[in-house]
């Protein structure tokens, strides 16, 4: 398959991705705002801000705690 095949592809499966966003975006808010994405979601942050200050050292840990907070606040029912 020629790149110009993919990129079409890809192209088309964004629009349809956008439209499916648009047309359900109510669905969508109230799924990110459910208990079991907060599950998810906490433990996804946790996993990526160990990770960070692993490969950082520490050095940043306020920074990231911050950031893993202003993001838990936006994802899940917590």
């Amino acid at each position: 398959m020629a790149a110009e095949d993919l990129g079409k592809k890809a192209s088309d499966l964004a629009g349809k991705v956008g439209d499916f966003a648009k047309d359900n975006g109510d669905k969508i808010q109230e799924a990110l705002k459910s208990e079991q994405a907060e599950g998810i979601s906490d433990k996804l942050l946790d996993g990526v801000a160990g990770l960070a200050n692993k490969v950082t050292g520490g050095k940043y840990a306020d920074q990231v705690e911050e950031a893993r907070t202003n993001l838990d606040g936006k994802i899940g029912d917590q």
